[in-house]
């Protein structure tokens, strides 16, 4: 069963639900010519420890998936030395109801790219309307409406501020297209390319249907990812749905070098991957990431979080009548966060029971296109369900609930270097964990920003953090950010989040203010040292500055502790 989840104009099919009973293979297949029915034949013959010779292997996706592992227990693969080439814009690896299960040393790459590249050549006088002559060695085929980004040729960074989404593309010549921004408003600061820019944009070739990601985990338990590089993925580098305990160590997300690149372009490549580097969603126990490396990809390098569902109303003082978020996740037994429309956190209960209650109805329905959600969710969200919990609350139409199991508490990110994307670098949405030893550039969203996403129904606020010893520079708007805001977008009162500790970090050439928190009981703050930029102003985020022009840390709705 195929299950669409949304994210961030991402459009994303996650965690495919397979299962691989493990063939019966001819003796030993040439792994150059069949590679996954090689790995296949070592596991049947009992192989706790497969070692993959080393060499480059393109390999042809079966059923949109280029490797797959499902139903395996106590493995470990080998890769050191492995390319695997992807030889369509689907999934690389594939890992579901896998446990303890290991995957070392392989680096994934795809030709054709899951993205072309060409020069600005002209545009209209208001820049809505680009003409771009693509560069040899890229595809000029199955080129994306959904969204580009512009390169400045000089310094091999993002000249404009972020993503371009919804876009109308005209193939006008073989190697020319026509990109029209639409709707299109002028926003001046946002409007900066110029002719001579170099722009990226997605292209898809799957004849054989898709699925995103380069790797996806489901339903598995302590996978350990070790230095795997991955040059290109037509979304997420790697994403975790449903997964305890996943561990990336050492992992690399880069756009690849001209000299060792798979062919010879024109340009050299400006992107990694078409979205996010490392995504989990959902997870009992959070996953370990460290001494990783994402830079250039088109949007955040780590996002932990787990699914906020709709109350649409209460039934009794204890049972809530829920839309769920594309799929109902919370369990008889799980302890839930619940959040009002306006962005006050209510205390916690504890689910009794949850039950199939039908369709949503017409007049729901209207409802939910009046509020702040991305369109998807106003359009396909229909599931409803009646959830009984142990106490009495009072929370409105509007309001969220979350299972509080299954939101990635108890991550570790540590020792990595994120830089040079269009978003965030570190998202959090999750409790209990460490952001710790990070170094983050040139981000034009917030470098470390822990904040559950209305927008997104993505839950869900945070305790017990600690944000340390972590330097960030270059940042384009606010760096170091712990916010909480409900259906309102008002920012929500203190104890949104609670025990947060940010000591030791470091903030070099931002603008001020540098770090932000809001909405947060038990706020400690020490040692961070703070050598901002007075001529450089927050891209975005200004409401959370406006009041306070210049000061380096700006502190609305917090409750301080020593």
């Amino acid at each position: 069963m195929i299950t669409f989840h949304p994210f961030g104009l991402r459009f994303v099919l996650a965690a495919l639900a397979v299962t691989w009973l493990v063939p019966v293979l001819p003796a030993d297949p040439n792994p150059q010519s069949d590679l996954a029915g090689w790995i296949a034949s070592r596991i049947a013959a009992g192989e706790k420890r497969i070692v993959i010779p080393p060499g480059k292997y393109r390999v042809m996706p079966k059923d949109r998936q280029h490797l797959r592992f499902a139903d395996l227990s106590d493995i470990e693969i080998i890769a050191d030395g492995v390319e695997l080439i992807c030889t369509q814009t689907t999934r690389a690896v594939s890992v579901s109801n896998c446990h303890n299960l290991a995957i070392r040393g392989l680096t994934i790459d795809y030709d054709p790219l899951p993205f072309t590249e060409g020069r600005i050549v002209a545009m209209n006088e208001n820049k809505s309307r680009l003409e771009i002559d693509l560069f040899d060695g890229y595809t000029t085929s199955g080129i994306s409406t959904k969204k580009f980004e512009i390169f400045d040729p000089e310094t091999a960074t993002l000249r404009t501020p972020g993503t371009y989404f919804s876009i109308e593309v005209e193939q006008v010549e073989p190697k020319r297209i026509v990109v029209t921004k639409t709707p299109y408003t002028y926003l001046p600061d946002r409007h900066v390319e110029q002719v001579g820019d170099i722009i990226v944009i997605a292209a898809y070739h799957a004849p054989d249907g898709r699925v995103p990601h380069a790797v996806a985990c489901e339903n598995s338990e302590n996978v350990r990812l070790e230095n795997i590089t991955v040059y290109s993925s037509e979304a997420f580098g790697f994403l975790e749905h449903d997964c305890d305990d996943t561990e990336y160590i050492g992992c690399v997300i880069d756009r690849r070098a001209p000299e060792d690149d798979l062919k010879t372009r024109a340009w050299p490549r400006m992107r990694s991957l078409n979205a996010d580097g490392f995504h989990s969603i959902g997870a009992r126990r959070g996953p370990r990431i460290e001494g990783c490396t994402a830079r250039f990809q088109g949007d955040d390098c780590v996002n932990i979080h787990g699914d906020y569902h709709m109350i649409l109303a209460a039934e009794s003082p204890t049972v809530l009548r829920v839309l769920a978020k594309t799929r109902m996740n919370i369990e008889p037994g799980d302890p839930t966060e619940l959040m009002a429309f306006a962005g006050v956190r209510l205390p916690d209960a504890k689910v009794l029971s949850v039950e199939p209650a039908g369709e949503i109805t017409d007049e729901e329905r209207a409802y939910l296109q009046r509020q702040s959600l991305h369109e998807l969710f106003k359009t396909r969200l229909h599931e409803i369900y009646l959830i009984q919990l142990d106490r009495p609350v009072e929370v409105g139409r509007g309001g969220l609930i979350c299972s509080s199991n299954r939101i990635g508490n108890g991550f570790v990110v540590r020792g990595n270097d994120f830089s040079h994307v269009r978003s965030r670098g570190i998202l959090i949405k999750a409790s209990d964990g460490i952001v710790a030893d990070n170094r983050i550039e040139g981000t034009k969203g917030h470098g470390i920003v822990v904040q559950p996403e209305y927008w997104w129904l993505e839950a869900g606020s945070s305790n017990n953090l600690t944000i340390e010893n972590n330097t960030l520079r270059d940042i384009s708007t606010i760096a170091l950010c712990v916010t909480a805001r409900g259906g309102d977008r008002s920012i929500a009162p203190a104890g949104a989040h609670r025990n947060i500790l940010i000591a030791g970090n470091t903030i070099e050439s931002c603008p001020a203010p540098g770090i932000v928190v809001t909405s947060t009981e038990g706020l400690a703050l020490r040692d961070n040292a703070l050598d901002l930029d007075p001529n450089r102003r927050l891209m975005s985020a200004e409401d959370l500055a406006k009041d306070h022009p210049g000061e380096p840390i700006v502190l609305i709705n917090v409750e301080q502790t020593d």
